[in-house]
């Protein structure tokens, strides 16, 4: 039997917790030590009613020393994960400036879903008290779901790796996308029966 396989890359800033998302999710826990710039590309098996389909995951470095790089991890994409950190305004605003324009340039098309990541981090003291030095604050849920809804995303999605709150939800979601077809001219997306369920591939 063949299995149908979705190619899923996931881009943004550096240090937004990318890699983190990646971990947390296909081992379960989260990282405590050693987290490398990019996550060995991996694959998960996913049950999508009765059929299976092959999750592949990609993910990117995302410091500029890697631009020319980056888009060779791009041809054949399902869908991607543009990640920002709720905690950094900056890497929210590359959503506009640089993921989008990046994606769309080398994939026009394809899928993408925002993802706001470390919301654990959004309440954090600590971190409203830095942003606030800044004249900032955290990235608030309707900026992210307003963003998504300018930029043509498929949707906005938020989660924290640490505590894998919505974690699932995030690449449910992006199956979804990759497989639902795109909207038709009334407007209306068919609805997509979907139950996941996961099986880990080593």
């Amino acid at each position: 039997m063949v299995v149908a396989t979705i190619k899923c890359v996931v881009v943004g800033d550096g240090a937004v917790g990318k890699t983190c998302l990646l971990i947390s999710y296909t081992t379960n826990k989260f990282p405590s030590e050693y987290v490398p710039t990019v996550f060995d590309n991996y694959a998960v098996t996913v049950m999508i009613g009765d059929e299976p389909y092959t999750l592949g995951l990609f993910d990117t470095a995302g410091q500029e020393d890697y631009d020319r790089l980056r888009p060779l991890s791009y041809p054949q994409t399902d869908v991607f994960l543009v990640c920002f950190s709720v905690t950094s305004p900056a890497s929210f605003e590359n959503v506009r400036e640089k993921w989008f324009p990046e994606v769309h340039h080398h994939c026009p098309g394809v899928p993408c879903l925002i993802v706001g990541t470390q919301t654990d981090l959004r309440d954090d003291p600590s971190v409203r008290e830095k942003l606030a030095k800044q004249k900032m604050q955290p990235v608030r849920k309707e900026d992210g779901e307003r963003m998504a809804k300018e930029l043509g995303a498929v949707k906005y999605v938020e989660c924290s790796a640490l505590t894998q709150f919505k974690l699932k939800d995030v690449f449910d979601e992006a199956i979804v996308a990759a497989l639902e077809p795109p909207v038709t001219k009334s407007g209306k997306k068919s609805k997509l029966l979907f139950h996941s369920t996961r099986k880990d591939i080593f």
